[in-house]
């Protein structure tokens, strides 16, 4: 897939107010992210995680194009990671003779910074045309999103294409 690009000051800050080696944040930063990859619950995946000061490493497998672009959100929205390199591959090419619609979410997605003041009616406005398919935004960022009026600037979300 390549190198993606975030802001490493936004997402959940996983810092404490104490002295901690860069070894061992790395560390922590690098668990984090493993864990927010496993409440995926993504059938099938395979990925190991690296971190090195604000740099994800992601290799292994992940089942589809959607699960690899969601694991790659969930390293870059860990607070202090800048850049994702990712190096997953999709095991499973898309089914041939799969559902019209099926093949449409099965390509890649692209990400959006949210700016201050974004929703994801304005979001959906701005890329669908139609402020009433926020709804697709959030299901494609679930579970990662929990609330569709909770988002904060800095964050990346996954647009998928219609």
């Amino acid at each position: 897939m390549g190198l993606f690009d975030f802001m490493k000051d936004a997402g959940e800050d996983i810092t404490a107010p104490v002295e901690v080696s860069p070894e061992r944040l790395d560390e922590l930063r690098t668990r984090s992210i493993a864990a927010k990859v496993a409440e995926l619950d993504v059938e099938g995946e395979q990925v190991s995680v690296q971190v090195k000061g604000d740099n994800a490493v992601l290799t292994g497998t992940a089942p589809s194009q959607e699960a690899l672009e969601k694991i790659v959100l969930c390293a870059g929205n860990q607070f202090g990671i800048a850049t994702v390199d990712c190096q997953l591959r999709v095991d499973a090419p898309a089914a041939a003779g799969a559902a019209p619609a099926a093949a449409a979410g099965a390509g890649e997605a692209t990400f959006y910074t949210v700016k201050s003041g974004d929703t994801l009616g304005k979001i959906a406005q701005q890329q669908y045309g139609s402020a009433s398919k926020y709804t697709v935004i959030f299901e494609a960022n679930q579970p990662m999103l929990k609330d569709p009026d909770k988002i904060y600037p800095g964050q990346s979300l996954r647009i998928p294409a219609l």
